[in-house]
């Protein structure tokens, strides 16, 4: 059993740092634009005068790296070819899962920095889970309308799952889309709200997911429906300010809002399948960009350790600084090895098959690393001090954006239950270690 990286993504990562070095660093130093990642960078970032939303700089700054990332080959790196990616379906190489979380290990493990900034789910590397489910549920209008907009950056998508009192079980919303004919068309009318709108202020469309069928806490019988926000009925309630600011994180209500039939992606009364067709690879990437963040700052504390001097000797020649360090980077190192097992082994079978056969991989690699790098930033606090304590340091940043994946992409709580599910062999599951 071979656990060396393959020569070909060893050479990828040195081409990535060569590209960021060349393209991505001088334009993030360019006039004043490294404000968005010093000490000041809450600040800059966030329009604090209009409801907290991302500033017009900030954002641009960020379209502009996308776009030379994009020239230069790497931002579609996962899309399968027809959309300009570098995926093979089935393979362990290039656009592959393994590679992927080996890339976004490789990019948070390096800092702070516009080729990779975790807080806004922008990379050099870019991840789509929206082209996810229209490639695998959408029609051949929907494809070329949401793909290729998605791709041109004419279309941004929200993904309307949540709901102001229904999150981790969406079997239970409260929204709800019946049957009606307008002006001879047959379509749906949708009454409810949701929370968390990512993207709302920029969105031209919104999936929205109703029920449509059946009764709550059943699996069947919800509809995933796309609705332009400019629909009548249509309106942003509130953005909710966050641990981590700017935000762009809006709650919407849906008052008899109409949209035609062809509105509808996937089958109808059967859009869970469509909510859950990108989390495994989008949880696996996760795990990967977590561990990347915890290791800088388990890096950064070691270097730190080595260098500061109370009392004339190095802090690292201290039990109480050495052992916590040495646990993390324990853990650390066989989180390493899980997240690329699970990775490589997603790649060597069908997407829907993942579920039942690697739902308690995912899930661990997920949740465990999420606290370890909340753990490792923490941590990286106490090491540096008063200095940690300080914004001129990113170790507050790190914490505050990695603290929120231990309730989103499926809270801790829901990931450790899945894997109750697998080892006790909860709902027709079952796995042992």
């Amino acid at each position: 059993m071979d656990f060396s990286l393959p020569k070909d993504l060893v050479q990828y990562l040195a081409d990535l740092d060569a590209f960021i070095e060349k393209e991505i660093l001088p334009l993030q130093h360019q006039d004043d634009n490294n404000r968005f990642f010093d000490h000041r960078r809450e600040h800059s970032r966030t329009d604090w005068d209009n409801g907290g939303l991302p500033r017009e700089e900030w954002e641009s700054l960020m379209k502009e790296c996308v776009r030379r990332a994009d020239a230069a080959g790497f931002y579609r790196f996962h899309l399968p070819a027809e959309y300009g990616g570098q995926q093979s379906e089935g393979s362990t190489g290039r656009g592959s899962n393994l590679w992927m979380a080996v890339i976004r290990e490789h990019l948070a493990a390096k800092g702070l920095g516009l080729f990779n900034d975790l807080q806004s789910e922008h990379s050099v590397v870019g991840n789509y889970p929206d082209v996810v489910m229209v490639k695998n549920f959408g029609n051949e209008a929907q494809k070329e309308e949401f793909i290729q907009g998605r791709l041109n950056g004419t279309v941004r998508i929200t993904f309307g799952l949540t709901e102001p009192e229904h999150g981790s079980d969406a079997t239970h919303m409260v929204t709800r889309a019946v049957p009606e004919t307008r002006d001879g068309v047959e379509g749906w009318k949708i009454n409810g709200a949701k929370k968390w709108q990512t993207g709302m202020h920029k969105a031209t469309h919104c999936f929205i997911f109703a029920r449509t069928q059946g009764e709550d806490g059943s699996q069947k019988g919800i509809s995933c429906f796309v609705v332009p926000p400019t629909t009548p009925g249509f309106k942003i309630e509130s953005y909710e300010w966050t641990l981590n600011m700017p935000t762009d994180h809006a709650t919407i209500s849906l008052t008899d809002v109409w949209v035609p039939s062809t509105a509808i992606i996937g089958p109808i009364h059967n859009g869970l399948s469509i909510a859950q067709a990108f989390v495994h690879e989008n949880r696996i990437r996760q795990a990967a960009s977590s561990l990347g963040a915890a290791i800088y700052c388990i890096n950064q504390s070691i270097s730190y350790a080595n260098t500061r001097k109370p009392f004339g000797q190095p802090l690292s020649h201290n039990q109480g600084i050495q052992f916590p360090l040495v646990e993390l980077a324990t853990q650390a190192s066989m989180l390493r090895l899980l997240i690329r097992k699970t990775a490589a082994e997603m790649d060597s079978m069908p997407h829907r098959e993942i579920e039942f056969k690697l739902g308690k991989e995912v899930s661990m690699c997920n949740y465990w690393a999420n606290r370890l790098c909340c753990q490792a930033a923490d941590r990286a606090i106490q090491v540096h001090g008063g200095n940690g304590y300080s914004r001129e340091y990113p170790f507050e940043h790190i914490w505050r954006h990695h603290r929120r994946y231990r309730i989103t992409e499926g809270s801790e709580e829901i990931q450790m239950r899945k894997v109750a599910a697998f080892l006790f062999g909860f709902g027709g599951r079952q796995s042992k270690l």
